[in-house]
């Protein structure tokens, strides 16, 4: 086969070479019309973020600090049903850190007026990611659900509570404690004493401090599970 002149492939070379640089032209012309669309579509989900923080947030939430300001001070000169009807109305219809206290202080004074159904709803409301507030509210439900003769749910949030508390050692024998009470009013004596026992394990100054005799709550436990074994068989 003969070679092609060197001119000629040469022109070859350099025609194609042309062809490459305008469909790259292209493509970048293409992608700049992608790319100010995207720089548009961004720029204006920004603007509306910030429209959405300083035009709606930011004022519903300075509106609801103001509010439970308000309710605070109501509760510390005793007036406790105006100060509960606002922490109630700030938890129902607000927004913000305020709204979520609020929640919480409303199921704590519902659950002092013994409403215990209406405190689980505010409990519901509420939700925290310290420690030991967070435990504290799992807590109160447990107590909610205790007093209302759940006790399987009582069981589940006293767990809660113990989890959260992530091994406090002042609070998380404490929700032991009551999950130790809950499980003898179920009968389930077994799960009591471990629960006792744990106690006795891992946290030997909870007993001091209050006063506890843990291992005749143990002793207790066991002589009574055996029982009910035996009395299975």
């Amino acid at each position: 086969m003969a070679k092609k002149p060197q001119t000629q492939e040469t022109e070859t070379s350099i025609d194609q070479l042309n062809e490459h640089m305008v469909d790259v032209a292209e493509k970048v012309q293409k992608n700049q019309k992608i790319i100010v669309w995207i720089t548009v579509a961004i720029t204006i989900i920004v603007a509306l973020i910030i429209g959405y923080v300083y035009l709606i947030h930011n004022p519903a939430v300075e509106k609801s600090n103001e509010a439970i300001g308000k309710a605070d001070v109501q509760l510390a000169i005793g007036n406790d049903s105006v100060a509960l009807a606002q922490y109630m109305n700030i938890a129902n219809d607000m927004s913000g850190d305020a709204k979520n206290r609020a929640a919480l202080q409303s199921a704590i004074m519902l659950y002092d007026k013994e409403d215990y159904q209406s405190a689980l709803d505010y409990l519901d409301k509420f939700s925290a990611s310290e420690s030991v507030i967070g435990a504290a509210a799992f807590s109160l439900k447990g107590d909610c659900y205790a007093n209302l003769d759940q006790l399987d749910k009582a069981v589940s949030a006293f767990k809660d509570a113990i989890s959260k508390s992530d091994k406090n050692p002042y609070y998380t024998p404490f929700f032991m404690s009551k999950l130790a009470r809950v499980y003898r009013a179920q009968g389930n004596f077994k799960a009591e004493a471990e629960t006792y026992e744990e106690i006795q394990k891992n946290y030997p100054a909870f007993a001091e401090n209050y006063g506890i005799d843990i291992k005749k709550y143990v002793e207790r436990a066991k002589i009574q599970s055996a029982a009910a074994s035996a009395k299975s068989e």
